[in-house]
């Protein structure tokens, strides 16, 4: 029984970082418009894609140590949180940009919790 909730442990923060990866590149999908050429739409996939470039490289650290994982993964969340704040002080407060914080940061903590109990277990 208690191999079989390591298992679980282990790969449910991995399977969880992969499908969130996977959903912010497909979020970024949004560039594609019939008013940029093709070097300005792969410009503008590059920039749109490098939180998810980042957060790859993060899970393959995290792959073997999960500490980083946990800590990168917090950081992560607390980074796109502190960017919805400079949006708010920008350009005032709006109700879709609470959802935005909870979906995306809270995703983040979520793995990076995962990741820490994870490595407190090893």
């Amino acid at each position: 029984m208690e191999n079989n909730i390591n298992k679980k442990l282990y790969w449910t923060p991995r399977i969880l970082a992969i499908l969130f990866i996977i959903f912010l590149a497909l979020m970024s999908l949004d560039v594609f418009s019939p008013g940029l050429n093709f070097w300005q739409t792969i410009k503008a996939l590059l920039i749109h894609n490098i939180p998810v470039f980042i957060l790859l490289a993060i899970l393959l650290v995290s792959w073997k140590y999960e500490i980083i994982g946990g800590v990168a993964f917090i950081l992560a969340g607390i980074f796109y949180i502190a960017m919805i704040l400079m949006t708010i002080i920008a350009t005032g407060f709006e109700w879709y940009y609470l959802s935005w914080a909870i979906q995306i940061s809270g995703i983040a903590f979520l793995i990076g919790t995962l990741f820490l109990v994870g490595w407190f277990k090893k």
